[in-house]
């Protein structure tokens, strides 16, 4: 005898709550471990890349086989493996000269706009409520970091630009996914022998350490592989400028990390920036479910 789960809307809102809460809190992980690792040059960035997206893709693949026996079979494409490695890529040697708040503002920013525009363009529409809690979240985003922010490195900057553009397309490509442990797997497995020519490129200047190495698998297998598989998960429920909405969670729940993990110190600064982004995204997310209340109710016209 088969058991049917069968979710209610309540129920399915709050698995996808969990699920992309899961996804920022990794996505912040990421950060404060490239931060942590390369700025403080434990690792380089090219060994750093590669041992990120090596890890992962055995992690992947090894849950993929776990779970599926002898029929396991990693998804994913060429267009998302491209995608995914171009993004840690750049993500990795953008960090070599770039603060963690100037990183994080270039990042989100590029992923804001590539999200919100495609989305835009295929007839995702933001309403005034969302439009306003978008503001306030990327009005608390620059206040939480413009007081450390100096003008950044072109070259440096631009590569975080790309990373960001390249994370949008990324996490746009995972709307459609059936199986997001599949596709994350597939995508990985992919990324992962193209990271290797990085080595090569950047020969002279490798580097590392135990210390730097642990680094970069726990990005490879927790902050990434997994991370990317629960947000594939979450995002056929949102739309891509919610999408794109929610990932200004991620430089607040990294000033949070910082704060708890590597004893910075709390500030009036980060507590009014983290309501404002966190407000602000959470009118993102919640208006059009109260919109769609006030037009299910009795008398009210559609």
């Amino acid at each position: 005898m088969r058991l049917h789960v069968v979710y209610t809307d309540a129920d399915m809102a709050a698995r996808v709550t969990v699920l992309t809460l899961l996804a920022m809190v990794a996505f912040a992980a990421n950060s404060l471990l490239a931060r942590v690792a390369i700025r403080d040059g434990l690792i380089d960035a090219s060994s750093f890349t590669v041992i990120r997206l090596v890890s992962g893709a055995l992690a992947l693949w090894l849950l993929v086989r776990l779970r599926s026996g002898n029929r396991a079979a990693a998804e994913g494409t060429l267009a998302g493996a491209a995608a995914l490695f171009v993004y840690a890529a750049a993500f990795s040697f953008a960090y070599l000269e770039l603060s963690a708040a100037m990183g994080a503002l270039i990042l989100f920013g590029a992923v804001q706009v590539t999200m919100i525009g495609v989305g835009l363009v295929r007839g995702d529409r933001l309403s005034a409520a969302q439009w306003g809690g978008l503001a306030a979240a990327l009005i608390g985003l620059v206040g939480l970091l413009s007081p450390g922010l100096r003008a950044p490195p072109v070259g440096a900057a631009a590569l975080m630009l790309v990373s960001g553009v390249a994370w949008g397309v990324y996490s746009l490509l995972g709307r459609g996914v059936r199986d997001p442990l599949a596709a994350t797997a597939g995508n990985f497995v992919r990324a992962a022998p193209a990271s290797l020519g990085l080595l090569l490129v950047s020969a002279s200047a490798l580097h590392g350490s135990t210390l730097g190495a642990l680094y970069a698998v726990a990005s490879g297998v927790v902050a990434s592989g997994a991370g990317y598989a629960v947000w594939y998960s979450a995002m056929p429920a949102m739309s891509a400028p919610v999408a794109g909405s929610v990932q200004l969670s991620v430089p607040v729940i990294a000033a949070v990390g910082g704060v708890l993990f590597l004893a910075e110190p709390v500030s009036t600064r980060l507590a009014v920036g983290a309501v404002a982004v966190l407000g602000g995204v959470a009118v993102v997310i919640v208006a059009p479910v109260l919109s769609e209340r006030r037009r299910s109710r009795p008398g009210v016209s559609r």
